[in-house]
């Protein structure tokens, strides 16, 4: 980086983002039951102030819990602050520490599946998920193979700067998500890609199916990449544990007949996939999302 740019961010503009970014190496170091304390204490204020995130989660819920009564959606809704506020926490220890100091506090089931897809010497893309412990379970997974990761960029330039190095730190290498020949090219040398497939990016990159029973612009790029490439499509399941002291990783067996060539078909399937992970732990995931933004045409906004 050049010193003209290393002098701009001294700009008044980029204080409070060297504030939160202060904010996360000070969160990283602090006792364990002090951190769950003070992401608790983030998460209820975000619940409590943060109205429009509040009216998105509960438009969210509604959709994806029908079956659920007034009272228990509401309890999930707050849950679900709660769990986000504690995974700026968890995201500030897998960025800001070597994950080494966790080992003890992470169980990893199904390893086998994902040694048996690298011996094939394809790569390997890896299905990850927005959970609350999303930047943790890359760092937790670091100590167990290898992988690199898809990623959106920051729009601050600032903060752009600091999560790429904590993220380069953690996996082999950070590809934009718009650099599809990159991810091939890291793939196709044998290289494990971590890529995260359940938010919306418009229809002009998606089909519609079904997630959680509702119809949702879905990625037509997961397919895609598993054509290119002949990898095995590999997902992963993460999350706290309810003793909040531990976590749990669990690669599933690589998707079988997949890709279809049917986008919508193909997409489906990783939903349901993802659905299910969703279902073990709902109030970890990233519900703040505006998952529905995009319509099938002709049809009205959730939000």
């Amino acid at each position: 980086m050049s010193l003209k740019k290393s002098f701009s961010f001294a700009h008044p503009r980029y204080w409070p983002t060297w504030f939160s970014i202060g904010f996360m190496y000070a969160g990283a170091w602090l006792p364990w039951r002090l951190k769950l304390g003070v992401g608790r204490l983030i998460g209820l204020a975000a619940w409590r102030f943060a109205k429009r995130r509040r009216h998105i989660t509960e438009t969210n819920l509604e959709l994806c819990f029908p079956e659920m009564d007034e009272q228990a959606q509401a309890a999930l809704v707050k849950q679900t602050f709660i769990a986000n506020g504690i995974g700026i926490l968890e995201t500030a220890t897998g960025w800001c520490r070597d994950p080494e100091h966790l080992r003890h506090r992470v169980t990893f089931k199904g390893r086998e599946h994902m040694a048996r897809a690298m011996a094939r010497g394809k790569g390997a893309l890896i299905i990850g998920i927005h959970f609350s412990t999303l930047d943790l379970g890359g760092a937790l997974h670091s100590l167990f193979f290898p992988a690199d990761v898809v990623y959106r960029p920051h729009d601050n330039a600032l903060f752009e700067r600091f999560m790429t190095r904590a993220r380069r730190h953690i996996f082999g290498a950070a590809i934009d998500r718009h650099d599809l020949r990159g991810v091939v090219r890291r793939i196709k040398s044998g290289h494990a890609v971590w890529y995260s497939p359940d938010q919306d990016f418009g229809r002009n990159v998606s089909v519609f199916a079904p997630f959680f029973g509702v119809q949702a612009a879905s990625i037509k790029l997961t397919g895609k990449i598993a054509r290119m490439t002949g990898a095995p499509v590999m997902p992963l399941i993460f999350h706290r544990n309810p003793d909040n002291r531990t976590y749990s990783l669990e690669y599933l067996p690589a998707l079988e007949n997949f890709p279809t060539g049917d986008e919508a078909s193909d997409a489906a399937r990783i939903n349901q996939v993802i659905e299910a992970a969703i279902r073990r732990h709902p109030e970890q995931y990233l519900w703040l999302h505006r998952r529905f933004k995009t319509r099938p045409r002709g049809e009205a906004g959730f939000y």
